[in-house]
């Protein structure tokens, strides 16, 4: 079985976004990042939601003015 989008932990996830943890559950809190898939008492982000607030994030910086 390969594994196309991998779960990251807290600890990565908030590591790829360059903030601490508590930080990443504030940003869960006020919705700019979207919130951890339970597996039993684990907290886990799909690598797709880590960078698509990337990437949100830079659509928001840079709106495009067609």
């Amino acid at each position: 079985m390969q594994i196309t989008d991998p779960l990251l932990t807290k600890k990565e996830a908030a590591a790829i976004l360059k903030i601490s943890v508590p930080t990443l559950y504030r940003r869960v809190a006020d919705g700019t990042v979207p919130k951890p898939i339970k597996i039993g008492a684990l907290s886990k982000w799909p690598m797709s939601d880590i960078l698509g607030t990337i990437e949100d994030a830079k659509a928001a910086r840079n709106p495009r003015a067609w």
